[in-house]
């Protein structure tokens, strides 16, 4: 059976720990689109991990992790991820590597960093880790899949054609210094090195796996509303963050996807710039971003802190909607336990007009919250295991934002740790 584990959001919604919690399970864990500009953490008895490119699969010896087409793979960050791992006693994990998978090279974490350069004030909060340049050369068809590494030649001829493009635009518009083809072409013989073992025709291996009756979990990166063409454009990723682009990202049919466990927050938080309705800001803010996640709300790739909200419905819905949510799991639930009362947004007022159904950024730039306030429950909820024994109010917060989401919440996460869930 295959499962995908995505965010409702704008990512970090917890979606590490359900994976990790969920692998438990499987045969196989897939990346299937993204790169190393987002992480996810994971608390286990290794430690506190903080895992970018490679499938949250690695702490368990039976599973295979497999990096799918879809993901924008940087070679030496994996790899550094890898020895990361096993210098503090992780067993190397099995790693399937898809041959159709496209390489971030190093000049697009220069093109990175020298556009938001360039666009000063207006740029897009970009991570730099090179994932728009990446996206765009993939799809104006100028980029470099991992098969190309081992066809010597055309490679060679192919560098030099791509650098003198890219000099013109290091020459002319940003004033930099121009690319070496030789130097290129060495970087990618090592890479090369790197990927060798691993590199395989992972549709087809996931094809056997489904044959084979096999557990496969798919693992997506942030959250609806960075996608592309259905998130908060343009302040979204370069890659669909959907349950559906699992099916693309990994080379599986579309059918195959059983079920989509859906990520949500039980307070809102978001990384970078863009739209963000239920926002707060000051003591408020800063106290819940003290208390959130675990060690506070912090980006897992950037350190950046996070911008802090209360639980917002209008976002929600929409985002187990575009995913499909089979089912929901509500996470960070035990940080609000500080409240005397839960502020969560229910709509939006848009030039005095409520709506309830996530708008496109030109109107999302101009909604109000609707605040409707819950009774907080003032008491810790660590270490509960059974729903009946979570503290009434708890249980109304939960009820309440189910029936706001008209998706079931079936895990809901009160603790870090891997076992801190409640099934229900």
């Amino acid at each position: 059976m295959v499962k995908a584990i995505v965010g409702a959001n704008w990512g970090d919604e917890g979606k590490g720990k359900i994976t990790d919690m969920l692998a438990k399970e499987s045969d196989i864990v897939i990346r299937f689109q993204g790169g190393a500009n987002a992480g996810h953490t994971i608390i286990n008895n290794y430690g506190k991990f903080a895992l970018h490119t490679l499938p949250s699969g690695v702490f368990y010896d039976h599973i295979t992790n497999v990096i799918g087409n879809g993901v924008a793979l940087n070679i030496p960050v994996l790899f550094n991820e890898i020895k990361e791992l096993t210098s503090r006693n992780v067993p190397m994990p099995k790693l399937l590597i898809s041959d159709r998978a496209q390489m971030v090279m190093p000049y697009h974490i220069l093109f990175d960093q020298y556009e938001e350069e360039r666009l000063g004030g207006k740029s897009f909060g970009s991570t730099k880790s090179g994932i728009a340049p990446f996206y765009s050369d993939k799809y104006a068809k100028i980029g470099f899949q991992v098969s190309e590494l081992f066809e010597e030649e055309t490679l060679r001829e192919k560098v030099e054609r791509i650098c003198e493009m890219k000099n013109v635009l290091l020459e002319h518009l940003y004033h930099k210094p121009l690319l070496n083809p030789d130097e290129l072409f060495e970087t990618m013989l090592e890479y090369r090195k790197m990927v060798e073992p691993y590199v395989g025709d992972v549709s087809a291996f996931l094809d056997q796996a489904i044959k084979d009756g096999k557990e496969l979990l798919l693992e997506g990166q942030l959250g609806t509303l960075k996608d592309p063409d259905h998130g908060i454009y343009p302040m979204v990723t370069s890659s669909s963050t959907l349950a559906a682009y699992g099916a693309v990202g990994a080379g599986i049919p579309p059918y195959e996807i059983k079920k989509v466990i859906t990520v949500v927050k039980a307070y809102s938080s978001a990384v970078g710039a863009g739209a963000f309705v239920s926002e707060i800001f000051g003591e408020e803010a800063d106290e819940l971003r003290r208390r959130g996640g675990d060690g506070g709300e912090y980006g897992a790739t950037t350190g950046r802190p996070r911008r802090m909200g209360w639980f917002d419905c209008v976002a929600s819905r929409y985002g187990c909607r575009l995913q499909g949510a089979t089912d929901v799991a509500f996470t960070v639930l035990d940080v609000l336990g500080y409240l005397d009362e839960i502020p969560v947004c229910v709509a939006y007022e848009v030039d005095g007009e409520i709506i309830h159904d996530f708008p496109t950024t030109g109107k999302l730039e101009k909604a109000k919250p609707v605040i409707e306030t819950l009774k907080g429950w003032k008491c810790d909820i660590r270490g509960i295991k059974k729903y009946e024994d979570l503290p009434e109010n708890c249980r109304n917060y939960i009820e309440f934002v189910e029936e706001k989401l008209g998706y079931p919440i079936t895990m809901i996460s009160n603790g870090p740790g891997r076992d801190d869930i409640i099934y229900r």
